[in-house]
């Protein structure tokens, strides 16, 4: 099984006597697919299952080429099209590799990467465009960082951070005070921001560390409600201190 294969399956699966529900499918409809197969992939990592991994990055290869045979019935692009394009890309944007011209070092490799996107005309108007707005929140926070990090905007140390993130929990709490649901939702989103700023100086993805922790506490709180079924209980007739002391045990065990 090659990639040919895989593209005439989709194929007959949209042709007339394919697949009823792939001939309704449209660019619109197919979005929420590829947001789901990417963040499947994603988890697929985090767990290190490199089958799943396998897996997972096969259905998120059907969706691109899903879209690139709605491209083709349209007259506007195939598959082939697809990769010619993003290989013209990867060479045009890897000179010191596929070229005369030498790079030292990552940070030096991403500013000339965004050298050459505004060959291609992108970046034309900012230096954050390509950061798309329908990323992750953490995530959009995290790439523009980096974006302006690489102009010398930018923090000299992490101390300056962390003085910065003190300033804003107090003006966070000072919103809180005042009760104005406004002010406190713009401060804690200036909180937020600098704590990507952090992780960022820490060399630590937010998204990861985000999901790091959720992980911990589904984990820690299954262990509230398994100790709950073990005593025929509710979850709703144990204590705070009960669920407190169960969730404790649950972080020793890790």
């Amino acid at each position: 099984m090659n990639l040919k294969k895989l593209v005439e399956i989709m194929s007959t699966l949209r042709a007339e006597d394919g697949c009823p529900w792939d001939r309704e499918q449209t660019r619109e409809s197919l979005k929420p697919f590829l947001i789901e197969e990417t963040y499947e992939v994603i988890e697929a990592i985090d767990e290190g299952d490199s089958g799943k991994i396998k897996e997972e990055l096969g259905d998120l290869l059907f969706q691109i080429i899903f879209h690139a045979q709605i491209g083709k019935e349209k007259g506007e692009f195939d598959i082939n099209d697809v990769i010619e394009r993003s290989a013209q890309k990867m060479i045009a944007r890897h000179p010191h590799v596929f070229g005369d011209e030498d790079c030292g070092s990552s940070e030096e490799v991403l500013k000339r990467w965004d050298d050459h996107k505004r060959k291609e005309g992108k970046l034309k108007d900012s230096i954050l465009d390509g950061v798309p707005g329908s990323l992750p929140s953490l995530l959009r926070a995290h790439r523009l960082q980096e974006r302006v990090s690489r102009v010398g905007f930018d923090w000299e140390k992490a101390e300056d951070i962390l003085r910065k993130l003190d300033e804003e929990i107090s003006e966070f709490r000072e919103a809180l005070q005042n009760d104005s649901a406004d002010k406190v939702e713009n401060e804690l989103g200036d909180i937020f921001f600098v704590l990507v700023n952090i992780s960022r100086f820490a060399g630590v993805d937010p998204e990861n560390a985000l999901r790091r922790a959720i992980g911990k506490f589904v984990r820690r709180f299954r262990h509230i409600e398994m100790a709950a079924d073990e005593k025929k209980m509710s979850l709703s007739e144990m204590s705070l201190n009960e669920m407190n002391e169960l969730w404790e045990s649950a972080k020793k065990g890790e």
